[in-house]
C-alpha cells in the first residue's frame, strides 16, 4: 500500500481580507480486485465524526458517519440511520419532474442502504444509546466501478478512523460469474453477462453479509463465489483499513452502559421462568400473547415501586427473559417453541385463482404466516421508468410487497411502503427475475403484488411462493417454479446449530435469517439478516443444504400440487398481447407523418401500439381477433405487396374510369371498371361508394410500383376455396 501525505491549505475572503486556513490532508492508495482504490481523507466534512472521499476507477462517494452527543431518552434499541444518497450529477443528468431535483430516495437507493445496514448493525455494542447517522454522497458513477460497494468500504472506513464505538472494519465487494467463472468486481460489460449478481460483506475472520441474485446458480459454486470474495476483502481491503485506523483514527469514545439491572432481572427470572416458559410454549402466536400479557402486568406490579421510572429497563428483562428461554430451548433440547423438530417445517398450503377478475392470484400459507399474491398483466408501455444513477431506464416486471398492521392485530394507520416493505419485494422480485420469460416469448409487462395477510415469520419468502403460483395461475410461461426458505441460527461460543423455516419467535431471539430463493436447480436470490459478528463457511453450507431440501420439498409437494404447470393461455380478462417485428427502416411506416398512420390503426382494431427502436411491435388488446387483425394490417404496412395476394381495402376515391383501394395505409391500387364484377357495370358508383371495405387482388405491379387490384379475381378465388374445401 502506497500512502501520500500532504499539507494542504484553502484560501477565503472574510472581511475583505484574505484567510488562509490549513488543514491536513492525506491519501490512502491500495489494489482492490485488481484496480486502483484511494482514499482521501482531511480535506470534505471535517465536522462529521468520520469522513472519506472513495475513489474507484472514477466512481467517487463521499462517506460520513456521525454519532450524537448525547443517548436518546427513552427507547430501548439502537437508533442508526444509513442512507445511500444518489444524485443524478453523478452521471450527468437533470432529474425529471416539475422541481427538477432529487425527490425522496429510489427503491435502488433504499435496497443500498440496507445492504450496508446489515453488515454495520451487529458490530456496535447492543447498549448503545446515540444516534449514529451514515450517509453515503454519491458524486461521481463511472458504471464500471460499483458505487453501492465503495460506499460500503467507504462506510466501513468513516466508522473506523471515527470516535464512534465500533466492531470493524468490514469490507464489501461484488462477485459476478461469467461463463462459468467467478469474476471478483465485474465491469458493465461482465454484469450484463453474468449468471450472478453477489454482494459479500464479511470482517477478518467471517462473512457478515450475503446479498445475491443469480440465474439457478448450484450450492457448491454460490458457496465457492462467496468465499471467493471473503477472500480478497481478507487480503486487499481489512490490512488497508486497518492501516488508515492506525494512522488517523480518533479514539473510541467512551458511552454509558444501558444494559438492564442484573438484579432486577435476576429477581424477575428467578420467580417467572416457568410461568414464561408455560406462556411461550405453543404454535399459536395469539394464544402466546394472551398467556404472556397476565405475567407482563405481574411483573410490572411487583417492580414498578421498587424501581421507579424504569418501566422500560422492565420491559427489557421481560424480553431478555423470553429470549434466554427460547435459546435455551433450541441449543440445549433442540426443542423448537411450535414442538418441531429442527428441521421440520410448518404445515403448507397452496391455492390459486381465488379472485375472479384479476389476471392471476396465489395464496401461499406458512403455519400463521399467509400471503396472497395478485399477478396483473400489461402492455410493454407500461413498464415502469427509472431515473437513477445506473444504466437501467426502465423495469418490465415488477413486484410489491404489503405488510397491513392487522396481519400482526395491529392497528396502526397505512403510511405506504416503508423500506421493509420495499426490501421485500425486490427480494421476491430478485427471486422471480430469472424465471420471467423473455419480451420476445411474452410481450407482457408484469406487476406482482404480495399482500400479507397474516404473519409470524417468513413473510418474505411465503410472498416469493405466491408469486410463483399467480405467476402460474395467471398464464405466464416461467421457466421453472420458485420457493422460498429461511434458515435461523442460534450460537454460544463455538456451539451453533440451524433450524429451517423459522417463525416469528425464531427470528426474534435468534441470530440469523439466511432467506433462499431458487428452483430444483438453483439458487435465483439469498439474503443474509444477523444479529452476530459473522458465519463460517461451515454454517453457509449447512443452511445452503438445508434450504436446499427444504424448497425442494414444498415445489414438490405443495406448489405443483396445486398447479403443476403455467395455464396454457392468459386470463379472459387479461389483454391480448401480440408481437411482431418490421424493419428498422419501416418503422416510420407504421408510424406515418405525425403518427397518422398508429393513431389510425389503434382507433379501427381497438388495440395500443408500442414500437421500440429496434422494430419490436407490440400490440396489447382485449379482442385477440382484432389484434391479429391489426398485425396483419401492419405486415401490409412493411411488406411489399405481391402479386396473386388477396387484401381486404377501403374504397378512396371513384373517377369514371374505376376506383383507389388503399389496401394498407399510404399503399394504394387501382381497381378498373371492367374488373368491379362479373358483369358489365355502366357506372363505378353502382358498385361501390367511398369508404366502402372491399376483397381485392393484386394482378400486377408496373415498373412504377403502380398497383392494378381486381375485385373480380378476388371474389372468384374465394368461391373457388369455398367450393373446394
Amino acid at each position: 500500500m502506497a500512502r501520500i501525505t500532504a499539507y494542504d491549505f484553502t484560501i477565503f475572503y472574510f472581511a475583505g481580507r484574505k484567510v488562509m486556513k490549513q488543514f491536513m490532508y492525506k491519501s490512502f492508495k491500495t489494489e482492490f480486485a485488481g484496480r486502483p482504490l484511494e482514499i482521501e481523507t482531511g480535506k470534505f466534512a471535517e465536522l462529521a465524526g468520520g469522513a472519506v472521499m472513495v475513489r474507484y476507477g472514477e466512481t467517487c462517494v463521499l462517506s460520513t458517519a456521525t454519532m450524537s452527543a448525547k443517548p436518546r431518552e427513552g427507547i430501548d434499541f439502537f437508533p442508526l440511520s444509513v442512507d445511500f444518497e444518489e444524485k443524478l450529477y453523478s452521471v450527468g443528468r437533470i432529474p425529471g419532474g416539475f422541481t427538477r431535483r432529487e425527490g425522496k430516495p429510489s427503491e435502488k437507493a433504499v435496497l443500498v442502504s440496507r445492504v450496508i445496514d446489515r453488515p454495520i448493525r451487529p458490530l456496535f455494542p447492543k447498549d448503545l444509546r446515540n444516534d449514529v447517522s451514515v450517509v453515503n454522497t454519491v458524486m461521481s458513477v463511472d458504471q464500471d466501478f460499483s458505487p453501492e460497494v465503495a460506499a460500503m468500504i467507504g462506510t466501513s472506513i468513516a466508522l473506523t478512523i471515527s470516535d464512534i464505538p465500533w466492531n470493524g472494519p468490514i469490507g464489501g465487494i461484488s462477485v459476478g460469474l461469467v461463463d462459468g467463472e467467478i469474476v471478483l468486481m465485474p465491469d458493465a460489460e461482465q454484469r450484463a453477462k453474468s449468471d450472478l449478481q453477489l454482494t459479500v460483506a464479511s470482517s477478518e475472520k467471517k462473512v457478515v453479509m450475503i446479498e445475491a441474485g443469480a440465474n439457478e446458480v448450484d450450492d457448491d459454486t454460490m458457496l465457492k463465489a462467496i468465499m471467493a470474495g471473503h477472500e480478497e476483502i481478507n487480503k486487499s481491503l481489512i490490512p488497508f483499513i486497518k492501516q488508515i485506523q492506525a494512522e488517523i483514527g480518533k479514539p473510541k469514545f467512551s458511552f454509558p452502559s444501558m444494559e438492564v439491572d442484573h438484579d432486577l432481572f435476576e429477581a424477575i427470572q428467578n420467580k417467572y421462568t416457568e410461568q414464561v416458559k408455560f406462556a411461550l410454549d405453543t404454535d399459536d402466536k395469539n394464544v402466546r400473547e394472551e398467556r404472556l400479557q397476565p405475567i407482563k402486568d405481574a411483573i410490572h406490579a411487583e417492580f414498578d415501586e421498587q424501581y421507579p421510572d424504569k418501566a422500560a429497563m422492565i420491559d427489557e428483562c421481560i424480553y431478555k427473559l423470553q429470549k434466554f428461554i427460547v435459546r435455551r430451548w433450541l441449543l440445549d433440547e433442540q426443542k423448537r417453541v411450535d414442538g418441531r423438530g429442527m428441521d421440520e417445517m410448518r404445515p403448507l398450503a397452496a391455492e390459486v385463482g381465488l379472485l375472479p377478475r384479476v389476471h392471476g392470484s396465489g395464496l401461499f400459507t406458512r403455519g400463521q404466516t399467509q400471503v396472497m399474491t395478485i399477478t396483473t398483466l400489461g402492455p410493454v408501455s407500461d413498464s415502469q421508468k427509472l431515473d437513477g444513477i445506473d444504466e437501467e431506464e426502465t423495469k418490465r416486471y415488477m413486484h410489491h410487497y404489503n405488510f397491513p398492521a392487522y396481519s400482526v392485530g395491529e392497528t396502526k394507520a397505512s403510511r405506504g411502503p416503508g423500506r421493509r416493505e420495499i426490501g421485500h419485494g425486490a427480494l421476491a422480485q430478485r427471486a422471480l427475475e430469472p424465471v420471467i420469460p423473455p419480451v420476445e416469448e411474452f410481450p407482457y409487462a408484469i406487476r406482482l403484488v404480495s399482500e400479507v395477510l397474516s404473519s409470524n415469520g417468513s413473510t418474505s419468502q411465503a410472498s416469493i411462493c405466491g408469486s410463483t403460483l399467480s405467476l402460474m395461475d395467471a398464464g405466464v410461461p416461467i421457466k421453472s417454479p420458485v420457493a422460498g426458505i429461511s434458515c435461523g441460527l442460534i450460537t454460544e461460543g463455538d456451539r451453533w446449530m440451524t433450524m429451517v423455516d423459522i417463525q416469528g419467535l425464531e427470528d426474534f431471539f435468534g441470530d440469523m435469517d439466511f432467506k433462499v430463493g431458487g428452483t430444483h436447480k438453483g439458487i435465483t436470490a439469498i439474503q443474509m439478516d444477523l444479529k452476530i459478528d459473522g458465519l463460517t463457511p461451515e454454517i453457509i453450507k449447512d443452511a445452503f443444504a438445508k434450504t436446499h431440501k427444504a424448497r425442494d420439498y414444498i415445489l414438490d409437494e405443495i406448489m405443483l400440487k396445486a398447479i403443476p404447470e403455467p395455464r396454457p393461455t392468459v386470463n379472459k380478462y387479461a389483454p391480448k398481447m401480440l408481437n411482431y417485428k418490421v424493419p428498422v427502416d419501416k418503422i416510420r411506416e407504421v408510424i406515418g407523418t405525425g403518427g397518422k398512420v398508429i393513431q389510425k390503426l389503434c382507433a379501427d382494431f381497438e388495440v395500443k401500439i408500442d414500437i421500440d427502436e429496434e422494430g419490436n411491435v407490440f400490440i396489447c388488446g382485449q379482442d385477440l381477433e382484432k389484434a391479429q387483425n391489426c398485425v396483419a394490417m401492419i405486415k401490409a404496412i412493411t411488406s411489399p405487396p405481391e402479386v396473386g395476394a388477396i387484401y381486404k381495402g377501403k374504397v378512396v376515391r371513384i373517377m369514371n374510369f374505376g376506383a383507389f383501394v388503399e389496401i394498407a395505409p399510404g399503399k394504394d391500387g387501382m381497381v378498373h371498371i371492367s374488373e368491379l364484377e362479373n358483369r358489365r357495370v355502366e357506372k363505378v358508383e353502382d358498385v361501390v361508394s367511398i369508404g366502402d371495405e372491399i376483397i381485392v387482388k393484386v394482378l400486377e405491379i408496373d415498373n412504377q410500383g403502380k398497383i392494378r387490384l381486381s375485385r373480380k379475381a378476388a371474389l372468384a378465388e374465394i368461391e373457388a376455396k369455398k367450393k373446394n374445401g
